[in-house]
C-alpha cells in the first residue's frame, strides 16, 4: 500500500493512480458516460453496510455492465472510510424505516464478536444488518443517479482535453 500520509504523497498519489487511471481509460475510447456509470456505482457499491461484500458486488455489477474493473474497484477501495462511517448511519435509517428498536453497537465491538464466534455474531447482529441493507436498498439507486449526474459533465470534460487532436 503507498504511502500516502505526506500531503504531496497524496496528491501524487491521486494524480497518478486515480486521475491517472481515468484518463488512460479516455485515450482508450471509454467514453465519460461509461466512466461517470463505473465511478458513480463504484462509490455506491462501497458503501453497502456489509463488511467484505463490496469487492464482490463491484466485480459481479462490473462483469454485468461491461465497467472498467479497476476503475470501480479503486472506487470501492477509495470509499472504505466512507462506508465504515456510513454503517450505523444505513442502519438507523433502517431502523427507522421498519419502525424497529434501536441496536446499540460499536464497529470494533462488531469485530470482536464476530471473531470470538460468528455463528453467535450473526446471531445476534443478522436484523441489524438486514435493517442496514434495507436503507441502502433505499438510498442506492438515488445515491448512484445523483452521482452520475454530477460526475458526467466534468468527466465530458476531461474527454475533451484528453481526446486525440485531429488534424
Amino acid at each position: 500500500m503507498p504511502d500516502t500520509t505526506h500531503p504531496s504523497r497524496l496528491r501524487r498519489f491521486w494524480r497518478v493512480r486515480v486521475v491517472g487511471l481515468i484518463v488512460a481509460q479516455f485515450t482508450q475510447g471509454v467514453t465519460a458516460q461509461k466512466m461517470a456509470l463505473t465511478i458513480a456505482l463504484g462509490l455506491t457499491l462501497g458503501l453497502f453496510p456489509i463488511l467484505g461484500a463490496t469487492t464482490t458486488l463491484c466485480a459481479i455489477v462490473g462483469v454485468w455492465l461491461r465497467l472498467n474493473q479497476p476503475v470501480i474497484q479503486l472506487v470501492n477501495w477509495l470509499a472504505s472510510p466512507l462506508q465504515l462511517m456510513s454503517i450505523l448511519v444505513f442502519v438507523r435509517i433502517g431502523e427507522w424505516l421498519l419502525r424497529a428498536p434501536p441496536v446499540s453497537f460499536s464497529i470494533p465491538e462488531l469485530f470482536r464478536k464476530f471473531h470470538v464466534s460468528p455463528v453467535k455474531f450473526l446471531h445476534e447482529f443478522g436484523l441489524t444488518g438486514l435493517h442496514g441493507i434495507i436503507a441502502w436498498l433505499v438510498i442506492a439507486p438515488l445515491l448512484a443517479a445523483l452521482l452520475y449526474w454530477v460526475l458526467l459533465a466534468p468527466l465530458k470534460k476531461l474527454a475533451r482535453m484528453t481526446a486525440p487532436k485531429k488534424l
